[in-house]
C-alpha cells in the first residue's frame, strides 16, 4: 500500500504540474491573441482614417491653392486691363509702332489743316475751329479704333486653330514651347507675329505666364485671357493640358459660331441705322445740287451756320445712340 499510494501521489502530482503549465501557456496564447486582435482591430481603422484625412487634405490643398490662383489672377488682371486702355497700348493692339507723341502731333496737324482749309474757304472762325476740333480729335482717333478692331477680330478667328495645334503637338508628345515655336512659324498674322514675339521673349529668359501678359496688352481678348488661365493653373496644379486645352478650342468656336449669329439676326438693325444716318446728308447734297441758291443760304448766313452745327451735333447723336443699339458684347 506505501508503494502504490506513492506512485498514486506522484501521478496526482504530474497531472497537477502539467494542468497549470498548460493553463499558463494556453493562457499567455489567448492574452497574446486577443491583444493581436486588439492591436489589428485598433490600428487598421487609425491607418484607414489617417489615409482618408491625407487624400484629403491634399484635396483641400490642391483646392486652396486653386483659390489662390485664380483670386491672383482675377486681381492682376484687373491692374492689367487698366493698362490696355491707355494711348501706347491702344496704338500697340491696333498694330503700329508709333508714339503715342507722333499720334498727338499727327492729330494737331490734321486740325490746323481743317481749320485753314476752312478759314480760305470764307467760313467763320468759330465754325473753322469747331470743325477743326472735331476733325483732330476725333478722325485719328476714329481710324485708330477701326485698326485696332480689325486687327483683333483677324487674331480671334485664327486663335483657336492655333489652340488645336497645341492640342494635337501635346498628344503627339511634343513640349508645349516646340507647339508654341510651330504656331509662330505656319500662323497667318496676327497671331503668328504675337506668338513669336512670345517665343522670343522666352529664349531670352521671360517666364511664360509674364510673356503671355505681355500678349495680352497687345491682344485684350477674352480667349487670350482663357488660354493664359489655362496655362497658368496647369503649370501651378498640373492637369491634363491637353483635355483643358481641347475644352477651351471647343468653347471658343461655339463662341465664334454666337458672334456670327448675332451678325446675321443683327444685320438688319444695323442697315436700317445705315440707311437712316445716311438720309439727310443725302438730301442735303441733292437739294444743294437741284437748287444751290437755296441751300447756299445754310453756309453764308450766321443762322443757317448755327443750323448746320446743330444738325450736326443732333445726327451724330442719334448714330451713336443707334450704334450703341446695335452693338453686342459678347
Amino acid at each position: 500500500m506505501g508503494d502504490s499510494a506513492i506512485f498514486l501521489i506522484a501521478a496526482l502530482a504530474f497531472i497537477s504540474v502539467a494542468g497549470l503549465g498548460w493553463v499558463f501557456a494556453g493562457g499567455k496564447g489567448n492574452q497574446t491573441n486577443i491583444t493581436r486582435l486588439r492591436s489589428l482591430n485598433t490600428r487598421d481603422p487609425i491607418k484607414r482614417g489617417k489615409r482618408k484625412l491625407s487624400v484629403l487634405d491634399q484635396a483641400n490643398t490642391r483646392r486652396k491653392q486653386l483659390e489662390e490662383t485664380l483670386k491672383g489672377l482675377d486681381q492682376h488682371q484687373k491692374e492689367q486691363r487698366k493698362r490696355t486702355f491707355t494711348l501706347k497700348a491702344r496704338i500697340r493692339q491696333a498694330g503700329f509702332a508709333f508714339s503715342p507723341a507722333a499720334f498727338i502731333a499727327t492729330s494737331l496737324v490734321i486740325g490746323l489743316l481743317v481749320i485753314v482749309g476752312l478759314l480760305l474757304t470764307g467760313q467763320t472762325p468759330f465754325v473753322a475751329m469747331a470743325f477743326g476740333f472735331g476733325a483732330g480729335f476725333g478722325l485719328p482717333r476714329w481710324f485708330l479704333g477701326f485698326a485696332r478692331k480689325r486687327r483683333l477680330k483677324k487674331f480671334s478667328l485664327e486663335f483657336a486653330n492655333a489652340i488645336d495645334v497645341i492640342v494635337r503637338g501635346v498628344k503627339s508628345g511634343l513640349p508645349l514651347n516646340e507647339c508654341l515655336r510651330i504656331i509662330a512659324k505656319e500662323a497667318p498674322a496676327p497671331v503668328g507675329p504675337e506668338f513669336q514675339q512670345l517665343n522670343e521673349g522666352m529664349a531670352v529668359g521671360v517666364d511664360l505666364g509674364r510673356g503671355l501678359e505681355k500678349m495680352f496688352e497687345r491682344t485684350p481678348l477674352s480667349e487670350l485671357n482663357f488660354f493664359a488661365i489655362v496655362l497658368t493653373i496647369q503649370q501651378k496644379t498640373g492637369g491634363n493640358l491637353a483635355e483643358a486645352l481641347g475644352n477651351l478650342s471647343t468653347v471658343l468656336r461655339a463662341r465664334k459660331m454666337m458672334r456670327e449669329k448675332i451678325g446675321a439676326l443683327s444685320s438688319e438693325a444695323k442697315a436700317s441705322s445705315g440707311i437712316i444716318g445716311s438720309l439727310p446728308p443725302l438730301v442735303m447734297l441733292i437739294v444743294y445740287l437741284t437748287t444751290p441758291e437755296y441751300m447756299s443760304l445754310m453756309f453764308t448766313e450766321d443762322f443757317g451756320r448755327l443750323m448746320l452745327a446743330g444738325a450736326g451735333i443732333w445726327m451724330g447723336l442719334g448714330i451713336f445712340v443707334m450704334s450703341r443699339m446695335i452693338a453686342f458684347d459678347f
